[in-house]
């Protein structure tokens, strides 16, 4: 059965132009000995455009302000979480500062070889599980008071009551809205978590989960920790 149509995201426009003779110049002023690389571009997100330096290497930009800060998140946080992971993170190999009439900092990241579970098929799904698991466990442990705090990943459901109507009335007959609103209802029922703040990676879907040989690689993407 074919799946439903959900019309084109909504991806917000770019605020700055971001091009691959920008990223060289940036290198260049701020990490020459990068700067000779073979660079090109990868993908634009929502949040930030990917260039693929040399063989080992990307250089990850965010394309509006609202995206800067969560750059800044990940340059902070993820040296401090990768050495309890029990898989690979994106912690920056080099940390870049506004320069060149480009306003924000911006990161060079390790490249991770393999697809997003989007794409590539698993070998062993339950061993996929059981690793996925214990990154999530060995993730989910008390934060500092002076860690980020997410205002709309990191809150009970009932903050997001009124956004899931707005998504319900978009996918309109895709869905069974009826049952995903009695599901809904069940969820913010139940009571919310009392104890410490937690890590959190804060937006840990399949496209930012990689596969390699049919096995988990990386867990990415950490912007909204």
């Amino acid at each position: 059965m074919d799946e439903p149509d959900l019309g084109p995201l909504d991806v917000p426009a770019a605020e700055v132009d971001i091009d691959e003779a920008l990223v060289r110049a940036l290198l260049a002023d701020q990490h020459p000995d990068l700067a000779d690389r073979s660079l090109r571009p990868l993908a634009s997100g929502w949040d930030n455009a990917m260039f693929r330096l040399g063989d080992d290497l990307t250089v990850r930009l965010p394309r509006r302000a609202l995206a800067a800060e969560l750059v800044e998140h990940e340059q902070r946080v993820l040296p401090e979480l990768a050495g309890s992971l029990p898989l690979p993170v994106p912690v920056p190999a080099r940390v870049g500062r506004p320069a060149l009439g480009f306003p924000w900092s911006w990161s060079v990241l390790p490249w991770f070889p393999g697809a997003p579970a989007t794409e590539a098929a698993i070998t062993d799904p339950a061993a996929a599980a059981s690793l996925l698991g214990a990154f999530v466990a060995a993730l989910h442990v008390p934060a500092p008071a002076d860690a980020p705090r997410n205002p709309y990943r990191g809150i009970p459901l009932d903050g997001r009551t009124d956004q899931l109507a707005e998504d319900l009335a978009r996918a309109g007959s895709a869905v069974d809205a009826d049952r995903v609103r009695a599901r809904w209802d069940e969820l913010v029922a139940t009571p919310s978590w009392t104890g410490p703040p937690l890590w959190i990676h804060g937006d840990l879907h399949a496209a930012n989960v990689l596969v390699h040989d049919g096995r988990l690689a990386a867990v990415i993407d950490f912007g909204d920790v």
